[in-house]
């Protein structure tokens, strides 16, 4: 398991999202308030942010605990951004794959971050797994599930589905192959959050026209935050934050009739 969190809006430290609130991801990584599974983020973390002018997001990620690494809160009070997406890890099953497995995981200007678990794993996903082209299974960062349903949501992604009918076909596919899997999924391009509730908590603060946040949890006492309701695709930028339930989703997404504006 593990918590992560996504931003859009304003520039801002990284410190100012992730480490200086009461209750933020930095402190979620030894003392989670809402977590249903597991106890201890400390399995490794990771940032990805977007610095203006350019469309590729960089990284900085570690194997262990993010409270063990004096160099990540000097590097989070300094660097701004408009645009982030950070996790801290909770390793379902033991791995080798140490760094590579920490989310966000990336491609060209995604960033992407799987909070859950398939059961059944690696067998129950074998055939999906097929569905891949080989250069895409060979391609991939690690050998966790995490890894495999990003690979499958950005197959949708280069095949030209819009960000929510990537993730939702995704979700609906895989827990279809591997009932009771959790799926909570976090996708930002640096301008929109696309994230989906399914088996775990999920929150979002909106200010609109200055910043959106998504988070498994929220990091302080704001009344504004608002949890999203399970097996619902939000989808979110500075200007506001769309919700649908998953349950309703036809093939065209842009038109079902469920889709409103959150209040």
């Amino acid at each position: 398991m593990c918590r992560h969190l996504a931003y859009v809006g304003d520039e801002e430290p990284i410190g100012r999202l992730l480490v200086e609130p009461p209750h933020g991801l930095y402190r979620q990584s030894w003392a989670p308030r809402q977590q249903r599974y597991g106890t201890v983020n400390a399995d490794g973390f990771g940032v990805g942010w977007y610095a203006a002018g350019d469309p590729v997001p960089a990284r900085y990620r570690r194997a262990g605990p993010v409270w063990a690494d004096l160099s990540f809160t000097d590097l989070a009070r300094v660097v701004r951004t408009t645009a982030l997406l950070a996790a801290v890890r909770d390793a379902t099953l033991a791995g080798a794959d140490a760094e590579a497995a920490a989310a966000p995981f990336a491609a060209g200007r995604w960033l992407f971050s799987h909070n859950g678990a398939v059961p059944g794993w690696p067998g129950s996903l074998a055939g999906l797994a097929r569905s891949l082209p080989a250069q895409d299974l060979l391609s991939l960062e690690a050998r966790n599930d995490s890894a495999l349903v990003w690979a499958l949501a950005l197959a949708r992604l280069r095949g030209g589905d819009e960000p929510g009918q990537a993730l939702a076909d995704t979700v609906v596919e895989v827990a279809s192959a591997a009932p009771g899997a959790r799926l909570n999924l976090l996708l930002t391009d640096g301008g929109t959050i696309t994230a989906t509730a399914w088996g775990d908590t999920l929150w979002y603060l909106a200010e609109p026209g200055r910043s959106a946040v998504v988070a498994s949890e929220p990091y302080d006492d704001d009344p504004r935050w608002l949890q999203v309701p399970d097996r619902t695709l939000l989808a979110a930028s500075r200007q506001d934050v769309l919700l649908t339930p998953l349950k309703d989703l036809t093939e065209d997404l842009a038109s079902a009739p469920s889709e409103e504006p959150s209040r």
